[in-house]
């Protein structure tokens, strides 16, 4: 039985699962049906973080458009530009055995695409949720929905995973963010073009 998470709750991962080291972070969404009219494109993306609360450079920033960062260790696995169907609509695998000495936490986070041009914003998805299942086994060890707390946010941070003696643990974070990525970016410290 996974545990289910509310905002700002902290639980380990690793603790309860030793030997745990390979994970899929499953993140999902629907759009609420009175919206633009035009399609929306959410992207998951995947913070590496150093004690700073930055990325040490820019290839720790995984997203669609560099799905691995250096060490391997997390790993997008591709753009759903629909959000189409039931279950996951993007996930990002992250092998813990393989997460670089420096790196303290991992941030996940979702934006949505043209968010400005097209008129949108986090107040029109619904059902927004990220999950941890062991890779191996296929066990859900958590899961946090989202809840409908944005208005006109384009940008979110759904929680992180992070180290703490040794441990993993999963950080449910819940905050909303306006100007999409390159804001995300700009809090992660991630040079934009």
């Amino acid at each position: 039985m996974p545990v289910s998470l509310k905002k700002g709750q902290k639980v380990s991962l690793t603790k309860d699962n030793p030997g745990l080291s390979k994970v899929i972070v499953g993140i999902g969404w629907d759009i609420n049906q009175f919206d633009t009219g035009t399609s929306f494109d959410l992207d998951s993306s995947a913070f590496l973080l150093t004690q700073s609360g930055k990325v040490g450079r820019s290839e720790d920033f995984v997203f669609y458009g560099n799905l691995k960062d250096p060490s391997g260790a997390v790993e997008h696995m591709g753009d759903n530009r629909t959000g189409e169907g039931e279950g996951d609509d993007e996930q990002i695998r992250v092998d813990l055995s393989r997460v670089p000495e420096n790196i303290e936490r991992i941030a996940f986070t979702v934006t949505i695409y043209e968010a400005e041009e097209r008129n949108q914003n986090f107040g029109q998805v619904n059902n927004a949720f990220v999950r941890i299942y062991n890779e191996q086994t296929g066990e859900e060890l958590l899961r946090y929905d989202l809840g409908e707390d944005f208005s006109v946010e384009t940008a979110a941070v759904f929680g992180e995973l992070y180290k703490n003696n040794g441990e993993w643990k999963f950080n449910a974070i819940g905050s909303g963010f306006y100007g999409g990525l390159s804001a995300l970016c700009a809090n992660y410290g991630v040079e934009v073009e």
